[in-house]
C-alpha cells in the first residue's frame, strides 16, 4: 500500500487584505479632520482646493497616469509568464532579464535628457507606441523575437519612471497652481499606479483564464487596446510650449547643473538607492517566500505587498498636516533608517513565511510613504527644465548594480540572497546619511508648502 505524503500549504489570512482597506480609508478620511490646513482662509481654500480647473487637470492626469500603470503592470506580471513559454533556460531568462537592464542603463540613462529637451508628450508617445507595436507583434507572430520584445519595453519602462512626472510638473507650474496642490497630486498618483498594478494582475490572471497567449482575449490583444486607448489620451493632452532650446545647448546647461550642486548628488544619490532596494525586494521576495519548502500561493502575494504601499502612501498627507513637525529631509532620513532596518532583518534568514510576509509588507509600507516625499523633494531642489534628466540620470548607477546582481548572483551564483539583500539594506543607510547631508548642506529653512 502506497504512502501519499501531502505538502504543506501556507495561506495568507483573508482579514489582512480587509485590514489594509478599512486602514487606507480611515487614512484617507480622517485626514480632514486632524489636519490644520482647515484653518486657513476661506480665500486660500477656494483658490486651493476648490478650483474646477485644477481638479480638472488633476483628474485628467490621474487617468492618463492609471492607463499607463496598467500598460506597465501587464508587462511586469506576465512578462516572465511569456518568458516560461518560450522553453527558455533558467540561464537564457537571466540573460534575457540582464540585456533589458543593459538597455535601462545605456539608453534610458540619456533619454530623461531628450525629454526635457524636446518634450516630455514626446516621451509619453513613445511609451504608448512601443507598447502597442509589441503588442502587435505578439499577437500576429507566432514567435516574435522575445529579446527585442524585451529590450523595447525596458526602455518604455524607462520613460514610465521619468516623462509622466515630469510633464505634469512642467504643466501644474504652467498654469500657475499652488505647490500644496502639486503635494496631493504626488500621493494619489502613487497610490492609483499601485491601484493599477493590482489591477494589471487581475487582467491579466482573466485572459490566461480565457484562452491561450494568443487568443481572441489575450494580455496582448489587451495590451493593444489599452496602449491605442492610452495613445488616443496622451495625444489629446495638454500642449506643451515650443519654446524649447536646441538639444546641444540643453545637454550643456544639464552638465552644468547636475555636476555643479552637492544637494543634487545626495539627492540623486538617495534616488539610486531606493530604485536598486525596490528592484531587489521583487526580484528576490517569490525565492525567499518559498525557501523552506513549503507550499505558497504567490499570487495572492502581489496584491498584498501593493495594498501595503498604498497604505503606506495614505500616511504621507499626514507629514503635511501640522501633526509632524518636520523637515522633509528628516522624514525622509527616518523613512531610510526604517526601510533599511527591515531588510537587514530579512537578509539575516532565519524568518517562518508569517514574519518574512510582515517583514515585505513593512518594507512596502515605509516605500509607499517615501516615494511622494521623495517626489516632493525633487520639486525642492531641481529645476523643472531638469527634472526628468536628473531622474534618469540617478538611476544609472541602480540600473548598473542590478544588472551586477543578475549576472552575479543569477547567472554565476556568485551571491546568495541573504547577501544581495544586506547589500540593497547598506544602500537605504546609504541614502539616509544622504538625507542627512542633504539637510546640513540645503539652502532652505523648515519648509512650509502652504505659504509658496
Amino acid at each position: 500500500m502506497g504512502v501519499e505524503i501531502a505538502s504543506e500549504v501556507w495561506e495568507l489570512n483573508p482579514s489582512f487584505y480587509l485590514f489594509i482597506i478599512v486602514a487606507s480609508f480611515l487614512s484617507i478620511f480622517l485626514l480632514p479632520h486632524f489636519s490644520n490646513r482647515t484653518t486657513s482662509s476661506a480665500s486660500d481654500t477656494n483658490v486651493i482646493y476648490s478650483s474646477l480647473s485644477f481638479f480638472k487637470f488633476q483628474r485628467k492626469f490621474l487617468l492618463l497616469y492609471s492607463l499607463s500603470s496598467v500598460l506597465e503592470g501587464l508587462w511586469l506580471v506576465n512578462g516572465e509568464y511569456e518568458i516560461v513559454n518560450y522553453g527558455l533556460t533558467k540561464q537564457q531568462m537571466i540573460v534575457l532579464l540582464s540585456s533589458g537592464c543593459l538597455a535601462s542603463l545605456i539608453l534610458g540613462t540619456f533619454l530623461g535628457i531628450f525629454s526635457d529637451a524636446l518634450g516630455h508628450k514626446k516621451l509619453c508617445l513613445l511609451f504608448s507606441i512601443l507598447h502597442l507595436i509589441m503588442a502587435v507583434w505578439k499577437t500576429l507572430a507566432a514567435h516574435p523575437a522575445i529579446w527585442i520584445v524585451c529590450l523595447c519595453l525596458s526602455l518604455a519602462s524607462s520613460i514610465f519612471t521619468f516623462s509622466f512626472e515630469s510633464w505634469m510638473v512642467v504643466e501644474h507650474d504652467k498654469q500657475g497652481y499652488r505647490q500644496d496642490a502639486l503635494n496631493d497630486t504626488f500621493w494619489l498618483m502613487s497610490f492609483f499606479e499601485s491601484t493599477s498594478l493590482i489591477l494589471s494582475q487581475v487582467l491579466a490572471n482573466w485572459a490566461l483564464g480565457h484562452g491561450s497567449m494568443r487568443g481572441f482575449i489575450s494580455p496582448s490583444v489587451i495590451t493593444v487596446l489599452l496602449a491605442s486607448v492610452n495613445l488616443v489620451f496622451t495625444i489629446r493632452g495638454w500642449p506643451e510650449s515650443s519654446a524649447r532650446g536646441k538639444f546641444k545647448e540643453h545637454r550643456a546647461a544639464f552638465i552644468v547643473f547636475f555636476f555643479g550642486d552637492k544637494r543634487v548628488w545626495l539627492l540623486g544619490c538617495a534616488q539610486a538607492c531606493l530604485h536598486f532596494s525596490a528592484a531587489v525586494f521583487w526580484i528576490l521576495w517569490a525565492p525567499t517566500i518559498v525557501a523552506d519548502g513549503r507550499e505558497v500561493q504567490l499570487g495572492f502575494m502581489y496584491p498584498c505587498f501593493l495594498g501595503a504601499r498604498m497604505l503606506g502612501i495614505t500616511i504621507f498627507p499626514w507629514t503635511l498636516s501640522g501633526l509632524l513637525s518636520l523637515r522633509v529631509e528628516d522624514c525622509l532620513l527616518y523613512e531610510f533608517i526604517a526601510a533599511g532596518v527591515i531588510l537587514a532583518i530579512v537578509a539575516y534568514d532565519y524568518q517562518e513565511i508569517g514574519v518574512f510576509v510582515a517583514l515585505f509588507c513593512l518594507f512596502q509600507a515605509v516605500a509607499g510613504l517615501i516615494l511622494p516625499t521623495i517626489a516632493r523633494l525633487r520639486t525642492m531642489y531641481v529645476p523643472n527644465e531638469f527634472r526628468a534628466g536628473m531622474i534618469s540620470l540617478s538611476l544609472a548607477p541602480a540600473n548598473a548594480a542590478i544588472l551586477c546582481v543578475l549576472i552575479q548572483g543569477g547567472y554565476y551564483r556568485n551571491a546568495n540572497n541573504s547577501t544581495i539583500t544586506a547589500f540593497a539594506a547598506l544602500g537605504l543607510f546609504l541614502a539616509a546619511g544622504c538625507m542627512y547631508m542633504l539637510k546640513h548642506l540645503g539652502k532652505q529653512p523648515h519648509q512650509s508648502w502652504h505659504k509658496q
